[in-house]
């Protein structure tokens, strides 16, 4: 189980990431750009994800992985706190902060590399899907 308080731990820790809100949730942003949000239920993060991803992680852990309706065309997922590891947690979040971050910080900050589940990251510089850009 992980706390609001190791996701903000964890979020803050990304470079230039800030907390603010989004539809009165906490939320974190890099330069403007939202990576994660907490739902109103409290136990539920709503993190940014490449599309193609999304689905390979929903069926490798639906305990932890999950959309609604609402996100279904959005590139969001759900993460539920009570079930997902910290380690997990930090990966996932690294990942949507390489989203919404400007290309030229991303590589400066997390150059491309591979990841130990999902295969290898996209590179940025080659275009490609980044995710939904609507607010969630």
């Amino acid at each position: 189980m992980v706390s609001f308080d190791v996701v903000r731990e964890l979020a803050l820790e990304l470079p230039e990431s800030k907390e603010t809100t989004s539809y009165g949730s906490p939320a974190f942003k890099v330069r403007k750009k939202m990576f994660a949000r907490m739902r109103e239920e409290g136990d539920v993060l709503v993190v940014k994800v490449d599309r193609d991803e999304r689905d390979a992680l929903i069926e490798s852990e639906p305990e932890v992985y999950f959309v609604t309706p609402h996100y279904e065309n959005y590139g969001y997922v759900l993460v539920r706190l009570d079930v997902v590891e910290r380690a997990e947690l930090r990966e996932i979040l690294i990942d949507s902060w390489r989203l919404a971050a400007p290309t030229r910080l991303e590589l400066d900050k997390y150059p491309p590399s591979v990841s130990r589940e999902r295969g290898p990251r996209p590179n940025p510089t080659e275009g490609g899907n980044r995710g939904g850009d609507a607010d969630a």
